[in-house]
């Protein structure tokens, strides 16, 4: 290659990276996988080594994070710069690394190296003086981030206050999306026809950049920390793996993987131990991070102008296979929108079977230009979704056939309406709709209805004896005997849960009902602040959004859904049946235990999750794990670790007896855990 070539190369490259980097560190919205971003900047890499004349100091090879700021935050500046990290792809690269580490600091045995799952989020910087939180910002290009301190606050696990910290502290992380969180963002944003976010990465970024903090709040993220820039030699720790165990200690939540190796040998162990363990992480994990766990040694070896000399990431493989498209399902949902699915022929993908895949929409499959008979490249989107990349046109055989997609419902045969890029069966009484809502209205987290599984709601519907939820309620047992492999026992016990389900209380029976984006958790809190379907009904859009985690879009589908002649004759009619509709227990509007964070561990003499539901109303919040924040454990019989963490931290400790003494609402004297 001449030098004429590498430079029109180096160029190009340089274009295609700034114009990806923009997309996904400024918009979060990505038009190219992580890998195929990283084979773009290795490419120009490797032309800039091979004609050094040619790298420009701006070139994005040698810019932490893209080099991007976004213009609609305040810019702040970083106390101490926050590096990238290099990237290794194989052994051999880690077997480099190791080499050079040992080189630079002039010794020859196997160094220790710290390892942590290198989350895939986004970067934040926290500055706290005195131990109070001053502001937090995104990493930006390194020297300048974005500020976004009130987004902040409402991520799970970053603390107000220090005690016990230096006068000045400058702590690093990453905030996330976990995996389950991510998933039922996009069930939700595509039942109400907005795209899908690609990866939990886009969506974690996009909510932080948020311009209203409720919405922040809403996506429900969390963080991992570690690293300190400013403040690092006040702390008292000599590694890498001490300096994690004090930021925990601070309060700060840490990757809980993190373990140590031995040399590049020891790393590759590890590597493939941590890889085979992926898939079951709550949490989207792109490889794991190395780095030499002696701080001193930290220290000595420095930084180049991008990255730290003594840490790489390792990164996972990005699978991706070719599969065909053997024909296209037009499934119905509950709400009646229209979703193509892709029947693949089987292949494996990420430790999975994968043999369908979403295809969304029309406008998707036309922007794909997806035929029946296609190879399609797949791979996992953020390493859990089944994803179309690409069609690979280059392999067609003139064999493939259109997609044609329906312009009636596939299963009532209504002529179907279309809402922006969603396409919905408008029939009420669509046979796909009613099964989807009696399904969900009999789900164990909804009514509970035992014993109606899907072969019973299909003969129902089949029979025409249902076509809602009310018509449950007017089944007999003569209604049930006639069925198929219903006998007299079998209806009367239905009969006995269908009677016992009308009691479950408003929380229960809203989420029930199924209007969009009115999951579990805000069922729950709606039936605590409104007490009844009328109040609820009643309430203004201001009053919706007044209410924690309702911002103004879903303000918008609750007052729509409780608008719907056909959604207030159902309720009307399941009331008639006798269906509660008032909540068993409205939020009270003295909370006595306001302000105080409970743990319960061990064996309770009842249900956990009642326990849980009595101080919340009380005001109470309950965590899952033990911190210096917690105010009293609840300890029970066969308690373990949280036992242990709270005698560790000094966090007071109750029984049974004095937790129905905090239910009445009294305050209980502070006591040392024994």
């Amino acid at each position: 290659m001449t030098r004429e070539e590498a430079q029109k190369q180096i160029n190009r490259l340089i274009t295609e990276i700034r114009r990806h980097a923009h997309r996904y560190y400024v918009l979060d919205q990505p038009e190219i996988s992580d890998a195929e971003y990283d084979s773009l900047l290795r490419r120009l890499t490797e032309l800039e080594e091979r004609f050094p004349e040619l790298r420009s100091p701006a070139s994005p090879s040698s810019q932490i994070g893209g080099g991007m700021v976004s213009a609609s935050f305040s810019p702040i500046a970083h106390p101490t710069p926050l590096y990238s990290l290099d990237n290794a792809f194989d052994q051999g690269e880690i077997v480099a690394f190791a080499e050079r580490v040992c080189r630079g600091l002039g010794v020859e045995a196997p160094l220790q190296y710290a390892l942590e799952y290198k989350i895939d989020g986004l970067s934040v910087n926290l500055l706290y003086q005195d131990g109070r939180l001053v502001w937090g910002a995104t990493r930006g290009n390194g020297r300048v981030g974005e500020e976004v301190t009130q987004n902040l606050l409402t991520v799970h696990g970053i603390p107000q206050q220090l005690s016990g910290a230096p006068a000045r502290l400058e702590v690093r992380g990453e905030v996330f999306m976990p995996r389950q969180v991510f998933l039922e963002l996009n069930r939700r944003r595509e039942e109400a026809g907005e795209a899908p976010f690609k990866n939990p990465r886009n969506a974690a970024a996009g909510a932080v950049r948020q311009k209203d903090p409720r919405i922040t709040a809403q996506r429900k993220l969390s963080s991992y920390f570690y690293g300190v820039g400013a403040g690092l030699s006040d702390l008292g720790v000599a590694t890498q793996l001490e300096l994690l165990d004090r930021l925990h200690d601070l309060g700060f939540p840490v990757e809980p993987h993190r373990s140590k190796a031995l040399g590049a040998a020891g790393v590759a162990d590890a590597y493939q131990r941590l890889l085979a363990q992926r898939q079951e992480l709550p949490f989207e994990a792109d490889g794991i991070t190395v780095k030499l766990n002696d701080l001193a040694g930290q220290q000595r070896l420095g930084f180049t102008a991008k990255a730290p000399r003594w840490a790489i990431a390792y990164k996972f493989p990005a699978e991706e296979k070719e599969t065909r498209i053997e024909s296209v399902d037009f499934q119905v949902g509950r709400t009646g929108r229209i979703t193509p699915v892709a029947n693949l022929a089987p292949v494996g993908l990420d430790g999975t079977t994968v043999s369908r895949v979403t295809l969304h929409n029309k406008a998707f499959i036309e922007e794909l230009d997806a035929r029946e008979g296609d190879l399609a490249l797949l791979h996992k989107s953020g390493g859990i979704i089944p994803e179309i990349l690409r069609i690979v046109k280059e392999k067609r055989s003139g064999a493939e056939k259109p997609i044609v997609f329906p312009s009636r419902c596939p299963e009532c045969g209504a002529e179907l309406v279309e809402d922006g890029k969603i396409h919905r069966c408008p029939n009420p009484l669509c046979p796909a709709k009613a099964f989807q809502q009696l399904r969900h209205w009999a789900s164990r987290r909804a009514m509970d209805v035992q014993g109606l599984g899907d072969k019973l709601i299909e003969q129902l519907l089949e029979t025409r004896l249902v076509k809602d939820a009310a018509d449950l309620y007017q089944l007999s047992k003569e209604d049930l005997a006639e069925l198929e492999r219903m006998g007299e026992k079998s209806a009367e016990n239905l009969l006995v849960q269908l009677q016992e389900s009308k009691n479950r209380g408003l929380e229960r029976s809203l989420f029930g009902l199924g209007i969009p984006q009115v999951g579990e958790a805000l069922a729950r809190t709606l039936a605590r602040r409104f007490g009844s379907i009328e109040a609820l009904m009643k309430a203004s859009r201001e009053e919706l959004e007044a209410v924690p985690d309702v911002g103004p879009v879903t303000a918008g589908d609750i007052k729509r859904a409780l608008a719907d002649e056909r959604m207030q004759s159902l309720i009307g009619r399941l009331q008639k049946a006798g269906v509660s509709f008032e909540s068993r227990q409205t939020q009270p509007t003295e909370q006595p235990l306001a302000g105080l964070t409970i743990v319960l561990t061990g064996e309770l003499s009842r249900p956990r999750a009642e326990v849980k539901e009595e101080l919340e109303n009380l005001g109470a919040k309950v965590a899952g794990s033990v911190s210096r924040k917690t105010s009293y454990v609840v300890a029970g019989p066969g308690a373990g670790s949280k036992l242990k963490k709270a005698r560790e931290l000094g966090v007071p400790l109750i029984d049974e007896e004095k937790l129905r003494r905090l239910l009445t609402g009294e305050r209980l004297e502070t006591e040392s855990a024994e």
